[in-house]
Parts: C-alpha cells; sequence; structure tokens
C-alpha cells in the first residue's frame, strides 16, 4: 500500500511551497501516519523530501511574485540582505541550521532568499539537516499521541500553533517593511511602508 506514502509527499509539499505561515509539515506527517498506520521511517524520509521539494520550490517562484507586488527598491533592499548573508559563509550555514531546529516558520527564510536571489543550493543543505532533525523528534513525539488522536487535533490548534503561525507573520512583516539596507549599513531602524507597486 503506497498510495499514503504519495499523500505524505504531495501534502507536505503542499503545505511548504506556499508563501505564508501554515501548520507545520510534520502535523501533516503525523495525521498520516497515524490515519493509515505507516511505517514512521518512510513517512519522516518521505515527509522531509516533500518539504525540501516545496520550499526549493518556492525559492524559485517567490522573486516573480515579488517583482509583482513590491516596488523595485523594496526588492533591491532584500537583495541587499541577501548578499550579506551569502558573505558571512559558514555563519551563515549555523544560522540556517538552527533557525530550522527551532519551532518557528521556515517561510520566512526562503521567502528571503527567494527574493534576494540566493541560490538553493546555499540554503538547502542546512536547512535540510535541520528539518530531518526536528521533524524526526516531532513525528516520535506525535506517535506517542496516538494513543489519543484527540490531543493531536486539540495540538494543531492550540496555542503553540497559533502562536507559531503569529510568529510567522511577524517575521514577513519585518522582512518586507524594515529598511535592510539602512539598518545594516547606518545601524539606523527605519519602516518603509511604501513598497507596493
Amino acid at each position: 500500500m503506497w498510495y499514503p506514502y504519495l499523500w505524505v509527499f504531495l501534502a507536505t509539499i503542499l503545505v511548504d511551497i506556499l508563501p505564508f505561515p501554515l501548520p507545520p509539515a510534520f502535523t501533516v506527517m503525523i495525521f498520516l501516519q497515524i490515519k493509515f498506520d505507516l511505517n514512521i521511517w518512510w513517512v519522516i524520509l518521505i515527509g522531509v523530501a516533500g518539504s525540501i521539494l516545496g520550499r526549493y520550490i518556492l525559492t524559485l517562484y517567490i522573486p516573480k511574485i515579488s517583482q509583482r507586488i513590491f516596488n523595485p527598491s523594496k526588492n533591491e533592499d532584500v537583495q541587499f540582505l541577501g548578499s550579506k548573508l551569502r558573505d558571512k559563509g559558514w555563519k551563515s550555514q549555523v544560522f540556517i541550521f538552527i533557525y530550522s531546529l527551532l519551532p518557528l516558520p521556515t517561510t520566512p527564510l526562503f521567502i528571503a532568499s527567494g527574493m534576494s536571489n540566493i541560490r538553493a543550493i546555499y540554503i538547502i543543505p542546512a536547512f535540510s539537516a535541520g528539518k530531518l532533525i526536528s521533524d524526526t523528534i516531532a513525528v516520535f513525539m506525535g506517535e506517542y499521541a496516538t494513543q489519543n488522536t484527540q490531543e493531536l487535533w486539540t495540538g494543531i490548534v492550540s496555542w503553540k500553533s497559533i502562536t507559531g503561525l503569529c510568529v510567522g507573520l511577524i517575521l514577513i512583516f519585518i522582512l518586507v517593511y524594515v529598511d535592510w539596507r539602512s539598518l545594516i549599513q547606518e545601524r539606523k531602524f527605519t519602516l518603509k511602508f511604501n513598497i507596493w507597486k
């Protein structure tokens, strides 16, 4: 019975391909693992692969969207931020890895990398390592919840998931409205709201 694993793959792609924070992909993995009584290791490997592919696709199409909805100055600002991230070398990789381990949405990270034209190969390896570790922990913790599926559903719409959504939206707000060039070059915190075309 292979089709439930296909659902794991497609569902994790869908959750991670969209440019706004949704419930984490591991919640989908946990739900499908419980519903179809799937092998937990296959769910983790296939689900993480789906997440990686979804984030990769996000980095490919987000520059086209950002060019259409943001004015050129905002796009240049985020590209400047991306160039600073690239200049940090291994420190950026450590940051991406640690960020991927945290229970924070990675959507803003990939929106920023896509908008700043950072090549996916630069961000995906550290993200993949962090995602594999964090999702493995989350799915095994979810297996514990198989004794009480109701707890799992409550966990999906809990203060933690709502907090994660809010933090993700705040990070996107910061990415979009902060004038990064002024902050990095002049050490001056400025918000720019006139960013739309």
